[in-house]
């Protein structure tokens, strides 16, 4: 009985310490990468992109199968006097007879009653190339309906770098300016303590008080900033506000630009626009050409169940509109399309060398601007060093001390704001050339 105690107890104990350990994985840290890839997977807008990628499958399809044949099943009832229909409708119940050509039957039938139906395949042989033409530029849109996804999905990227690392420097300026509220409440407690032993002002205090008082204002709009930023964040990840730290450090773990492959999917999709301009043009000018089709049919009339008629046909037709305005009005169009479509290709060519020109001037003021920012800081924390020892030596004003620790704040947000750049800068070079935001690949 006690084995069998202890066989649970260590089966349960065991059981809780799995469920301990899936909790575990369950919360992975929140990286930047998995920051991005929840986005393309969570985001509504990104859903939207892909339901249009669907759509353009489907009409895709829709015309490669104008190829096939047609089937059209058709079924009916009639009762009518008219005397042709009349007429007709025997003739196709194969019950026509002698009387039946009498000029007072003919001239004045009594109402005829029928039902019966038909069978009709229709299939073309030969279009002008139309139907080919629209099924190759049903295939372009798709495609470049995907690129133009996958270029949504970088935007979306680059997005979510700001954001995630907007964050962070908003929390970054948040712990700095506790620092300096810390910093204010020791600077407090040894200037009152120097007041009432005579040896400083008051006017000292009551300037550190107000000192004191624009950090507690600093404080509560950096605090706004954050909340401001983590819910931007979770919009942007398909969430609610974003919880929890950010494991992806601001002044770390940046990839090295240019690497892996590119694909810039907004000039695929210009590309494969183009052609389907172009094969769209060449649809509507087939509308203009003979066209040649089968038709092959079956049909049945009955007067009732043991009276009726049968019959089948085969034909091959031509059909050639030699004049339609419409339809050479829309071949007009077309055409004007086909160059919208070249001269926005060449466009978007063009904008996209500018865009990586501006990207690496972008990478290389950033890179600059942190190098300056890390020796202004330097120094700018050694000069209030040296002002706070002074000013405890009473050599020193309280004022120039306060400078100094405004030049370190000043300081420390140039850091931030470099920081900051450097990861967009370089997520703006990577969008701009194609390579994948921050390494991670769709």
């Amino acid at each position: 009985m006690g084995y069998f105690t202890m066989n649970i107890d260590n089966r349960s104990l065991l059981a809780l310490l799995l469920v301990a350990g899936a909790s575990l994985r369950a919360e992975e840290p929140f990286t930047v990468s998995r920051a991005i890839q929840k986005a393309w997977t969570d985001q509504a807008g990104l859903k939207a992109g892909q339901a249009m990628v669907d759509s353009r499958k489907a009409e895709a399809e829709g015309y490669r199968d104008l190829r096939l044949p047609t089937l059209t099943l058709s079924a009916q009832g009639v009762r009518t006097n008219e005397p042709m229909m009349a007429f007709g409708i025997k003739l196709n119940e194969a019950r026509i007879g002698i009387a039946d050509f009498n000029p007072l039957s003919l001239n004045h039938p009594d109402s005829i009653g029928a039902y019966g139906g038909s069978a009709v395949v229709q299939q073309p042989l030969y279009t002008g190339g139309r139907i080919t033409a629209a099924r190759r530029a049903g295939d372009f849109m798709f495609q470049a309906e995907q690129a133009s996804q996958e270029r949504r999905k970088q935007e979306t990227a680059q997005m979510v770098v700001e954001a995630y690392f907007g964050t962070q420097v908003a929390e970054q300026a948040l712990n700095w300016v506790d620092d300096t509220r810390q910093w204010i409440q020791g600077m407090e407690a040894f200037v009152g303590a120097r007041v009432q032993q005579g040896l400083m002002l008051e006017s000292e205090l009551q300037r550190l008080k107000a000192f004191h008082a624009q950090a507690d204002a600093q404080k509560a709009e950096v605090v706004k900033q954050v909340r401001s930023a983590r819910s931007g964040l979770g919009l942007l990840t398909g969430s609610g506000p974003v919880e929890g730290p950010l494991a992806t450090p601001l002044e770390s773990g940046i990839p090295a630009t240019n690497q892996g492959s590119a694909f810039r999917g907004d000039l695929v999709a210009a590309d494969l626009q183009a052609k389907a301009a172009g094969e769209g043009a060449k649809a509507a000018k087939g509308n203009l050409i003979p066209e040649v089709g089968l038709e092959v049919g079956a049909g049945t009339l009955h007067h009732s169940w043991s009276e009726k008629g049968n019959w089948t046909w085969a034909a091959v037709g031509m059909k050639w509109k030699v004049f339609s305005a419409p339809d050479q009005a829309k071949a007009k169009a077309a055409r004007a399309q086909e160059r919208a479509a070249i001269d926005m290709r060449t466009f978007k060519q063009q904008q996209a060398e500018h865009e990586v020109r501006v990207a690496r001037e972008a990478v290389i003021a950033a890179d600059a601007r942190y190098v300056a920012a890390k020796a202004s800081l330097a120094a700018a924390e050694e000069s209030k060093r040296l002002r706070e020892a002074r000013h405890r030596e009473g050599l020193a004003p309280l004022i120039e001390v306060l400078d100094a620790e405004a030049a370190v704040q000043g300081a420390r947000t140039l850091i931030l704001q470099s920081l900051f750049e450097i990861r967009v800068s370089r997520a703006g070079l990577d969008m701009a050339t194609g390579h994948p935001i921050e390494g991670v690949n769709p």
